[in-house]
């Protein structure tokens, strides 16, 4: 379903910390601060990702000039048992919080929330974003740190950032985020951790589809159409799928994937980046700077997010993925 928000919500502002493996990411140097320790001086990494959650949103704050009582609602999630470090920075910012889930796609799931809440006139400022923590997620979805466990070539490595935006009334001066498409919930039958990008691929494709044929819209109306974190070979996967629909190969150049490109061509990880962080550290930072430098003119953000937990894998159950699409514009 696509949804056409008449008010144009702004993008205003962008907080991206990252962790310090990170600043290996083509996209570092749009991050406002790179940490050099995964924990933030605390003492679990789940004291660790909350203060990044936190550090990310002040940032998005200062560079409007605004302060924790001038925002009307705060939306996140990560993907850690019940969001325990979302809910914590929530704690500590109090604002306002709805706590959502769609896996890796959650940081366009909120910002799609932040346009609903501004498009109704109940809100001036939102804070909406995702965050992932590398050591606290691979610990609860796959093997202990330490067990030192060999991955194969499918598998993506889990980003160590967070990623907030700041959404208000429309600005001219800002990116505006003009439509956006809720994606469902598809099970192509996939079973392995490993093999995200092979999952989500179906979704993204989905969503795409929807949002190109209810806006009339091509891919060559996009000046980029950038899925979350489907990593090197969902992204082949999910060309594949757009070319067998007849999208022609020149007009693919058009689509890139968060995850594939954020740590380079280096094969120390596998396919690519994933987690929650991932989509949320590049859209709101690499995206919002390039749509203001003037760069992209009109941008389709496809956040994918595998809707698996330790329970349903534990008991063979097969993953069930989503896709959000936001569509936003820059004059």
């Amino acid at each position: 379903m696509v949804i056409v928000f008449q008010s144009k919500p702004s993008l205003l502002a962008g907080g991206v910390v990252a962790g310090p493996l990170e600043n290996r990411s083509i996209f570092s140097q749009y991050f406002d601060s790179v940490y050099d320790d995964e924990r933030w001086q605390m003492k679990t990494n789940e004291q660790g990702h909350r203060k990044m959650i936190e550090e990310a949103c002040e940032f998005a704050m200062k560079k409007l000039g605004i302060q924790n009582g001038d925002i009307d609602y705060l939306m996140g999630g990560d993907l850690v048992n019940q969001m325990t470090p979302t809910n914590f920075a929530a704690r500590d910012l109090e604002i306002p919080f709805i706590g959502l889930f769609s896996a890796c796609a959650t940081s366009v799931s909120s910002a799609i929330i932040a346009c609903l809440l501004t498009e109704l006139g109940v809100a001036n400022f939102s804070l909406a974003g995702a965050s992932s923590q590398h050591n606290s997620i691979e610990r609860q979805f796959r093997y202990p740190i330490n067990y030192g466990a060999q991955k194969p070539q499918t598998a993506q490595w889990t980003v160590t950032a967070a990623g907030y935006a700041l959404i208000g009334k429309h600005r001219e001066e800002y990116p505006s985020i003009e439509a956006a498409t809720i994606g469902k919930s598809v099970d192509y039958g996939m079973d392995d951790p490993f093999h995200m990008g092979a999952a989500m691929a179906p979704a993204a494709f989905q969503t795409i589809q929807s949002h190109l044929q209810q806006r009339n819209q091509k891919i060559y109306h996009y000046d980029l159409i950038l899925t979350g974190d489907l990593g090197q070979l969902g992204l082949k996967l999910l060309k594949g799928m757009l070319v067998e629909n007849g999208v022609k190969n020149e007009e693919l150049t058009l689509l890139r994937d968060a995850g594939a490109e954020f740590y380079g061509q280096d094969e120390a990880f596998q396919s690519g980046a994933s987690g929650a962080g991932c989509s949320a550290a590049v859209f709101f930072s690499y995206v919002i700077q390039q749509m203001r430098a003037g760069s992209y003119k009109r941008v389709l953000l496809v956040a994918t997010g595998a809707l698996l937990s330790p329970l349903s894998y534990q008991q063979g159950e097969t993953i069930p993925c989503t896709a959000h699409a936001i569509e936003i514009t820059m004059k």
